[in-house]
């Protein structure tokens, strides 16, 4: 009888044990869906880690999940009605509870593609997550958004209106039928690079701002002015590495401004400290060394960790392939950068406050392209109350435009581009 007893008890107590963690694991926080032209993805935030189990078909393309041990919930149905027709890669997603204690995800997607399905750990905002990462099996080239940016703005021009296209004269250098006659012309590219976004918000602001939003902004008026403008007689183009709100790893960033072999990246941020204190603008270049300030390996250190709050697929990352990318430097690079960055400085004097009257140096990620001078912008505290109510303003965020503008104006003026190869 007592035998009989213990195994009951046993039995009971294994039911109970495997009943909490169905509680536990069911409780689905959150679920985000970021599309973009370079991937989108759809996160699942849970208390707990998912288990999962996923199928790819090939065609027609789609990726069916199955979330084990698990009840259909709000938060996931709410998913179906998240997905915007203008998405690129996902055509449709159905959800439904598969099994008693399975639901099954499937996503109907446009292109072929190569998911990719990882899960994070808590960090920051975030509990666990469970990260579909959905790339095109031919990704959009950066050049190619360049030319597309082009053909939009010859759209929108006036109807008859003679317009000229410094791009596609850059594009045409690239053919092997161009003409060999010598222009003179030489399109200057401009690689802005909008802090954070998507999973990764930034720095959040004591009224709810949130930096990813503010910078992107900033970034657009200021891709605006580059793109009607033209420096010692040669016509400029702004390049993206982000124009919505999506995230975009640090070493992605600096690839893509070298695959359109830029003469300039600019990354765009907003500062935040632990206290509404700390106030003004700050520009970073790169330091091979130690950081120029105890502020500067902070902020370095704050910004080189957006990868984690954005969420990296660390398994798909070529360890050697991304160390050679971002522990090249070059002195003559760091150069530059002291100059361009000191150039704008002097003009972000004339808007509001400075941080720091000089170039401060730490060793950010986004900043260690070789072959292109780089710094980073601080525009402002937005953790100081009174900066972010500037930084939220319209107006101020012309004024922050066109004060870069005129130091990019005037960094060329006394650092003329070095002649473009034939081939790019």
């Amino acid at each position: 009888m007592a035998l009989k007893r213990r195994h009951l008890l046993q039995g009971a107590a294994a039911t109970l044990t495997f009943g909490v963690w169905r509680a536990q694991a069911a409780e689905v926080v959150d679920v985000r869906l970021w599309p973009a032209a370079d991937y989108s993805r759809l996160t699942i935030e849970s208390v707990h880690p998912l288990r999962f189990a996923q199928q790819f078909v090939a065609d027609p393309p789609r990726l069916a999940v199955d979330l084990l041990g698990l009840q259909l919930q709000p938060a996931l149905r709410e998913v179906v009605g998240k997905l915007k027709p203008e998405d690129p890669n996902i055509a449709a997603i159905r959800v439904g509870q598969f099994t008693p204690d399975t639901v099954r995800l499937v996503l109907d997607l446009k292109v072929p593609m190569a998911p990719q399905i990882f899960t994070l750990q808590p960090i920051a905002p975030y509990q666990n997550r469970l990260v579909f990462d959905l790339y095109p099996l031919q990704p959009p080239d950066p050049l190619e958004q360049l030319i597309a940016q082009r053909l939009r703005e010859l759209e929108s021009a006036v109807a008859g209106a003679p317009a000229a296209d410094p791009l596609g004269d850059f594009i045409a250098q690239r053919q092997p039928t161009a003409p060999t006659t010598p222009r003179t012309d030489r399109l200057i590219v401009v690689a802005l690079d909008p802090g954070h976004g998507g999973e990764d918000p930034g720095a959040i602001g004591p009224g709810g701002t949130r930096e990813k939003t503010i910078v992107l902004r900033i970034a657009q008026k200021l891709r605006d002015r580059i793109n009607a403008s033209r420096v010692n007689g040669n016509p400029m183009r702004a390049f993206m590495t982000r124009d919505a709100d999506y995230f975009v790893p640090l070493h992605k960033r600096v690839q893509k401004a070298q695959r359109v072999k830029a003469d300039l990246m600019i990354s765009i941020h907003a500062d935040a400290f632990y206290t509404p204190r700390p106030a003004g603008a700050s520009i970073y270049a790169l330091s091979t060394g130690g950081a120029s300030s105890t502020m500067a390996r902070w902020m370095a250190k704050k910004e080189n960790d957006a990868d984690l709050v954005g969420g990296v697929n660390v398994a798909s990352l070529d360890s050697a392939v991304q160390r050679a990318v971002l522990d090249m430097t070059t002195t003559r690079q760091i150069h530059d950068s002291l100059r361009l960055g000191q150039a704008m400085l002097g003009e972000l004097d004339d808007v509001g406050k400075l941080h720091k009257p000089h170039v401060e140096q730490a060793g950010f990620a986004v900043l260690k392209a070789p072959d292109i001078p780089s710094v980073l912008v601080e525009t402002g505290f937005i953790s100081n109350p009174t900066e972010e109510r500037q930084l939220r303003n319209n107006a101020y965020q012309d004024q922050l435009a066109d004060a870069l503008m005129r130091g990019i104006t005037r960094y060329f003026a006394l650092n003329p581009p070095l002649a473009r190869e034939r081939q790019l």
